[in-house]
């Protein structure tokens, strides 16, 4: 028995050029969805190539998320040349350093634009299709900083937190009408975008002490999460996220003096 097998569905992923994006692309691909690959730049168009290069199916269009213009044109060429899509992977999304005191508001309105009101703005255009079908599912990437506050990085959790409370009032919006939404939640990936952290002398060994899985997450690691939700093996699950983190946010407790209790 296939477990997973979406040969009938078009699926949309913003952000899909690198990192994160290209990684549910690509498990996208591996199941058999016809994957259109959207991103502001040509990173998009070499995921694409590199689908179609190992016998997949994919198209890439240039999109910036942030411009209902931009969207709306871009769903009508997916449908035009590709299909209707039925699964959309809310996924670009980046962030800014800055404590709350100086944060200029324009980079405030820049980080909800994209993480946030992108989210929504994709939504609502390729989930009208979905709402006419009546079926469809959404999966919106977030961040483990949507729950733990992620400290001088500006506007990214407040973004990321806004993302699990709009993939719950999508779920109960729209769920009559066919359309699940969920989210799925990375704790620390290694990506070209992380690179340069991890580089960093000692930074991704004091990392994975950390974490209870006692590795560093990949993209494949998120993209598992996100096939699985996009498919009918969760057609019972909406409104939900999952945490895909290693164990790192279940570890709270360890870092509390209790004498008598350590590890021996």
């Amino acid at each position: 028995m296939t477990w997973i097998d979406l040969s009938s569905n078009v699926a949309v992923v913003t952000g899909g050029g690198a990192g994160i994006g290209r990684g549910i692309a690509l498990g996208l691909a591996a199941v058999d969805a016809n994957v259109v690959v959207l991103d502001r730049d040509e990173a998009g168009l070499a995921v694409a190539a590199e689908i179609r290069g190992s016998g997949g199916r994919a198209e890439f269009f240039a999109c910036d998320v942030t411009s209902d213009d931009s969207v709306a044109r871009v769903a009508q060429q997916i449908t035009t040349k590709v299909g209707q899509p039925a699964i959309l992977v809310n996924n670009a999304g980046t962030m800014l350093p800055g404590g709350l005191d100086t944060l200029s508001m324009t980079d405030w309105d820049r980080i909800l634009s994209l993480n946030l009101t992108g989210y929504l703005r994709c939504a609502r255009v390729f989930g009208q299709t979905m709402l006419e079908m009546g079926a469809g599912a959404i999966v919106h990437v977030a961040s483990i900083s949507a729950s733990v506050p992620q400290t001088y990085s500006g506007a990214y959790s407040v973004s990321k937190a806004g993302v699990v409370m709009l993939s719950r009032q999508l779920a109960v919006e729209w769920g009559a009408r066919g359309v699940r939404s969920n989210v799925v939640s990375p704790g620390m990936i290694r990506t070209p975008m992380t690179e340069a952290i991890y580089q960093a002398p000692g930074v991704h060994d004091a990392r994975r002490a950390l974490v209870p899985a006692q590795r560093i997450g990949r993209p494949a690691d998120i993209a598992d999460a996100v096939v699985f939700l996009a498919s009918e093996r969760a057609s019972y699950i909406t409104g939900e996220e999952i945490v895909v983190d290693g164990g790192f946010t279940r570890t709270i407790m360890g870092v509390i003096p209790r004498p008598g209790f350590e590890k021996n």
